[in-house]
């Protein structure tokens, strides 16, 4: 059975933005879901996401120490351009594209490292522009190899970005 964010088959094995960043990935998991805003109003809401900014629309009190994330627009957080540092708690993330409103890629390492993980955003116009198709996918290659990788990321992402996809519709189609 199909759940609102699972991707079809052509989502599954077709290219996101950002592929390219992580070409031998230990771990690959695309999330979608189907927003009833355009893509010009969803983007913001991704751009301004990071911990103690926006936070990750997710289970707040698992990746933003409890502290509830917005559920407005910040003009003081969508100055994150490719390059941008983007706070991630433990961990900073950079903005690794920035295409607005199409595509948006967070990375934490690189392919000369042994820790290279992306979590791209690519939005996708449906519907004469009024609603949006977000495809997400995360790819990751860790010291760890295949097993940990799967084991650790794989479950937590399915259950993480399940819900910040779900809480980025409902907080566009409320703008």
């Amino acid at each position: 059975m199909r759940h609102d964010c699972d991707p079809t088959a052509e989502e599954e094995r077709g290219p996101v933005v950002g592929d390219h960043l992580v070409t031998h990935p230990d771990v690959v998991a695309t999330r979608c879901i189907t927003i009833g805003a355009s893509p010009d109003d969803v983007f913001p809401w991704i751009r301004q996401m990071g911990f103690g900014r926006a936070g990750w629309y997710s289970h707040d009190w698992i990746d933003n120490l409890g502290r509830r994330s917005a559920d407005r627009i910040h003009d003081e957080w969508q100055n994150v351009d490719t390059g941008s540092a983007v706070p991630g708690g433990p961990i900073d993330f950079t903005a690794a594209i920035v295409e607005p409103p199409r595509a948006f890629v967070l990375q934490v390492g690189d392919a000369t490292r042994r820790l290279n993980f992306t979590l791209a955003y690519e939005l996708r116009e449906m519907h004469d522009g009024s609603h949006t198709r977000l495809v997400t996918r995360m790819r990751a290659t860790t010291p760890g190899g295949r097993l940990v990788s799967r084991g650790l990321l794989g479950p937590g992402d399915g259950v993480m970005v399940r819900k910040q996809l779900r809480t980025l519709a409902e907080r566009a189609r409320s703008r």
